[in-house]
């Protein structure tokens, strides 16, 4: 069963389908540890995640979608995310491209690739990081040079989630006279695709390095304004992934707090279940009072998304920030309350906590929010 329209209404009032929840425990949850060791998601769980219609429910029905809103999204990505990070990386670098080619594309552009990333049978990843960037946009090691009425792309992404498994990718690079955006197939002439194995978390999640040689494009490849996808294109994919990320960070708060829970009630010691000692018991507090504050600050940046209100932005970031270093912590505690256990390779936790290690970095880390964070809070002081 997929989502329907009705659900999609039910998760703007936070009501989950059943089932998705369904498909976490059932289908998610059990595979979780195998595919991370495996560093691999299997062609089922994906075809799954297009059945139930969960690759981009916000895009509009005539484009194959429910016109799912951000609020209901961050509570999708957040069971998701309880299930299995790698998983919902794929959507939230997928949902990227999509929303970009709603927004930002003709409708030419709508018509030839949203149906398809609708239902899944066509993937795609968001190809901005060079092996160069940092955490800034800066795309100067992948150029766009115009050749006639088409354009020659030349250079490599690294670190591109789900980039083993892409279709389309969506590719800033420098051309145009600043930042512009192209929408690149696979297959195209000149697109080399190298996996990239061993990374510390989220190992399931299909990493890859993207090499373009003189790549010829069509000038329908442009997405968005040309020389200027640094403050469109780029930016609503980034408040797109942040929100994302931080749900699935809640996830990973609640599965580390139902794994605690679960264990320090049954696990024994002299003096009885180590749940009654007090210092556990204070780790137990912080993970509840952590996941209702992400939580919240979640559902906040999205009724802002939703409301089109320019403080979406700040609110993105603040929520980013917090949800994942509260997911590291709460890693961390869980580790801690496992004690051994939770450091061997075939328990949860362990896998719980080098995902959550993961969130402190990607859609922007956690210095650039601090920097950009404090900056806003200068100038709204200053005013």
């Amino acid at each position: 069963m997929a989502i329907t329209e009705e659900a999609a209404a039910g998760l703007a009032e936070d009501a989950l389908p059943a089932p998705v929840r369904e498909f976490v425990d059932r289908e998610v949850v059990p595979h979780a540890d195998a595919w991370d060791r495996e560093e691999r998601l299997p062609p089922e769980i994906l075809g799954r995640v297009g059945e139930l219609g969960l690759w981009a429910p916000f895009l509009p029905p005539e484009h194959g979608g429910r016109a799912l809103p951000m609020s209901g999204l961050t509570r999708l990505h957040e069971e998701v995310g309880r299930g299995c990070s790698s998983v919902r990386s794929l959507l939230t670098v997928h949902g990227m491209v999509a929303w970009s080619v709603h927004h930002w594309g003709t409708d030419e552009q709508r018509a030839r690739w949203l149906p398809r990333l609708a239902d899944g049978s066509l993937l795609g990843s968001f190809g901005l990081t060079g092996e160069e960037s940092g955490t800034g946009a800066d795309v100067s090691g992948t150029t766009a040079t115009p050749d006639g009425d088409d354009w020659l792309l030349t250079g490599r992404k690294k670190w591109i989630t789900g980039g083993q498994l892409a279709g389309l990718y969506l590719v800033f690079a420098q051309g145009g006279g600043g930042m512009t955006a192209f929408l690149v197939p696979r297959d195209a002439p000149g697109v080399s695709v190298t996996p990239l194995t061993g990374v510390l978390g989220t190992r399931a999640s299909h990493l890859a390095e993207i090499r373009f040689e003189r790549v010829r494009l069509p000038a329908d490849a442009v997405l968005g304004p040309l020389g200027w996808a640094a403050g469109t294109v780029m930016t609503s994919a980034l408040d797109l992934g942040r929100l994302s990320v931080a749900s699935g960070c809640v996830g990973i708060i609640q599965a580390c707090l139902d794994a605690s829970v679960a264990h320090t009630r049954t696990r024994m010691t002299a003096d009885g279940p180590l749940f009654d000692r007090q210092l556990v018991r204070r780790r137990i507090s912080d993970m509840v009072t952590a996941l209702r504050t992400a939580r919240l600050l979640c559902r906040d940046a999205a009724r802002l998304k939703d409301a089109e209100d320019p403080a979406m932005i700040m609110a993105n970031m603040v929520a980013k920030y917090h949800a994942s270093t509260a997911a590291a912590s709460c890693a961390d505690s869980a580790l801690q309350l496992h004690g051994a256990a939770g450091c061997s390779p075939q328990h949860p936790v362990a896998r719980l906590y080098r995902d959550a290690r993961v969130m402190e970095i990607i859609e922007g880390s956690t210095e650039l929010q601090q920097i950009t964070i404090a900056e806003q809070a200068h100038q709204e002081v200053t005013r």
